[in-house]
């Protein structure tokens, strides 16, 4: 099998617009052999490591999800009986992976009809999970196709332009707000269910709500995501909205007044200029995060952590 199997036309009808269907051929690649993925995980910042029990609900409420008192490496070799669930960010910044990367997405972008420099900031999440673990209701702020490599993985999502789900305030981006979203049972009869095995891959384009579980094994998969031009405008809009939230100042939601959009994309972009400079290292993030955000902008480092640091 090639690296996608993709039906041009579903693309073309659903791509970037709806969740849909395709096929990898990555499951027996030994770039997601457990000890590769070790030595992943040693080579990355701290901060690109996110880890906790799997044993928790789709609704689960942030400050109550169990931690788990083990060094990220040692998370790996013993995920059959960790019960744990683990993403391991950017890692595009392997080679290795960032070739996998930009082939899988430029073939699923020409498929649609899309060129290459259709999109930019392409990023790869690996997720490593225990069986029968749960990643809560949440929304993605990127373009997104997640790839199956080992176990069995049930995605379950929702509408994205049903604000009963997920508020527009919620949707505002701020490093001290936890991805989880507020989760009622009664939402179920409103998702669509992928049940994915080794091969199989879902589209899940900008924002659209979903919560996951993994099946009676434990599960390797890898989130491609990557930015249109309009997403990236947005999220420097939810971004400034969710920063001036933070500091008690309510926004109005992207579109309504197309003057403040510009001036909150202008804004944002001055911004970056004067930071990005000093987010060189895991160290000045994580101080740059507390600075401007709060304690709770790190809250993926563990408590150990946190108190030492």
């Amino acid at each position: 099998m090639s690296i996608v199997t993709i039906d041009a036309d579903v693309a073309r009808e659903k791509f970037l617009k709806a969740p849909f269907a395709l096929k990898h051929g990555l499951s027996d690649h030994p770039l997601f052999a457990l000890e590769r993925l070790v030595k992943l995980a040693q080579s990355m910042p701290r901060d690109r490591i996110e880890y906790n029990s799997g044993k928790v609900l789709p609704g689960q409420r942030p400050e109550d999800i169990p931690s788990i008192d083990m060094p990220p490496a040692e998370v790996i070799r013993r995920i059959e009986e960790a019960n744990a669930w683990m993403v391991i960010k950017g890692v595009e910044h392997d080679p290795d992976y960032a070739a996998i990367l930009k082939t899988f997405v430029d073939a699923a972008q020409a498929a649609a009809g899309k060129k290459a420099q259709d999109y930019s900031d392409l990023q790869g999440y690996i997720f490593v999970s225990s069986a029968n673990s749960t990643t809560p209701f949440h929304v993605d702020a990127e373009e997104n196709i997640l790839i199956q490599i080992r176990g069995d993985k049930f995605v379950h999502i929702f509408e994205n332009g049903d604000r009963t789900l997920v508020s527009e305030e919620a949707m505002e981006i701020s490093p001290s707000k936890h991805r989880n979203q507020h989760y009622d049972p009664s939402y179920e009869g409103r998702a669509q269910v992928f049940s994915m095995k080794e091969g199989d891959a879902v589209h899940l384009p900008y924002l659209w709500p979903h919560w996951v579980k993994t099946g009676g094994r434990y599960s390797v998969s890898m989130a491609m995501t990557w930015k249109t031009p309009e997403v990236n405008r947005l999220n420097k809009i939810r971004l400034m909205n969710g920063t001036l939230r933070h500091f008690g100042m309510a926004q109005k939601p992207p579109g309504v007044s197309p003057a403040m959009d510009g001036l909150k994309v202008a804004a944002h972009d001055a911004m970056r200029a004067v930071v990005d400079p000093l987010r060189k290292s895991e160290g000045a993030r994580r101080v740059l995060r507390g600075l401007i955000y709060g304690r709770k902008a790190n809250y993926y480092y563990g408590k150990k952590e946190k108190k030492a640091g």
